[in-house]
């Protein structure tokens, strides 16, 4: 595994921008340091050779007010939503160019003065958007429109995480009280609880992402005994639980083709494990030390994590898990193939008994001609054997 390289600078918050042909970009949130340094928006550029950030951010944006505490962006990679203490929901546009990166600064007048969001949400295919509060508060909305689909100030006690399922039709979220709701994103309305015992903490969610199953895998503290829990959201009947990480976990995340989970626990360690066949494939040890891990997040086209934690500031690993294949690589597979299926008939041809290839025996000629079988083209239409006395 590559040494993972970290911008130790105070990190509140990150995220990864998706841009096309892969040049992605990361954006921190930090926070105000002192009187001369107000909360800053920090975007990087990301070398996927190197597995690392660039040394200095491609573009800064200040906020007049508020540390950011939570961010998300849209599958689009266009706009950025960040929650702030004090001074509620900014959006932001990205503009990127050849050369250039730029944060617009735009309003959005229903999320202005709602207090803190601990978590914000964009659906997979960029059509809601959801936030939770520290309050407790649940809205979501259809985007751009920003046209409310659910408003409910009694949803939790207080949000803890949220998740979209692939169809962007489920939203669920769990509480600091240790129970999850699954809410319809479409029709904004409650739909049902996950059931749990009565010594069970339901802490974070996360649909599957592979399109195939259609699981939603909660992190569950048992007593004192973590586990990892999976529910089938189509009768969301809960159909088993696994130990994995077997530490109290703090943060847990899918990659977006939906192979892997990855887990984090509270005195920083991270879990990475193959939804397949649900057995761990990596781990990094004392990755953030002595410090709960706050974030983790995959990168969209790479097998490489943004994680963070108070301490440690962000910290981007390269998994060490099997490579993907790239499209360039099956095609020259398939030509491989190709070229041996052509190189296997050429052999067999050459060695069988077929009629044009038949073993000779001492005395016979060599292969005959083609005229010897069919006759001569130019003769008459007698026939080969000459006229018939009738």
């Amino acid at each position: 595994m590559d040494a993972p390289a970290s911008h130790q600078d105070s990190v509140t918050c990150a995220s990864w921008i998706r841009r096309p042909e892969n040049a992605h970009l990361v954006v921190f949130g930090k926070p105000r340091r002192g009187h001369s340094s107000p909360p800053l928006l920090h975007i990087f550029s990301f070398d996927a050779k190197t597995a690392s950030l660039s040394s200095s951010p491609k573009a800064t944006h200040a906020l007049e007010e508020g540390d950011p505490i939570s961010i998300a962006v849209h599958p689009s990679g266009d706009d950025i939503v960040c929650s702030t203490t004090t001074a509620g929901c900014k959006l932001f546009e990205v503009c990127a160019g050849e050369e250039n990166i730029k944060l617009v600064a735009k309003d959005i007048p229903p999320l202005q003065s709602v207090g803190p969001q601990t978590c914000l949400a964009f659906s997979p295919d960029g059509s809601r958007f959801a936030t939770g509060g520290e309050d407790g508060h649940l809205r979501i909305f259809e985007w751009p429109s920003l046209r409310i689909l659910l408003d409910e100030p009694r949803a939790h006690k207080s949000f803890q995480d949220m998740d979209f399922s692939l169809d962007s039709e489920f939203l669920a979220s769990t509480s600091t009280d240790g129970s999850a709701r699954i809410w319809k994103a479409n029709d904004g309305v409650p739909l049902t609880s996950l059931t749990r015992n009565s010594d069970e903490k339901i802490e974070c969610c996360r649909f599957s992402r592979d399109g195939t199953k259609p699981f939603l895998f909660c992190t569950v503290q048992k007593g004192n005994k973590p586990v990892t829990a999976v529910w089938d959201i189509s009768t969301w009947d809960r159909i088993g639980h696994k130990r994995l990480l077997r530490k109290p976990t703090s943060v847990l995340s899918t990659s977006l083709d939906g192979k892997y989970l990855a887990l984090g626990s509270r005195d920083g360690d991270l879990c990475v494990v193959e939804v397949k066949k649900m057995e761990v494939c990596h781990w990094s040890k004392r990755l953030h030390p002595g410090s709960g891990i706050s974030l983790i997040e995959f990168c969209p086209s790479e097998r490489v994590v943004i994680t963070n934690s108070k301490h440690w500031g962000a910290v981007v690993t390269k998994l060490n898990v099997p490579a993907d294949w790239k499209e360039w690589q099956i095609y020259l597979l398939l030509l491989g193939l190709f070229l041996a299926s052509a190189v296997a008939f050429y052999v067999f041809f050459e060695n069988s008994d077929s009629f044009w290839n038949f073993p000779l025996s001492r005395n016979q000629p060599a292969r005959p001609k083609i005229e010897g079988i069919f006759g001569d083209p130019q003769s008459s239409d007698e026939g080969i054997f000459g006229p018939l006395d009738m």
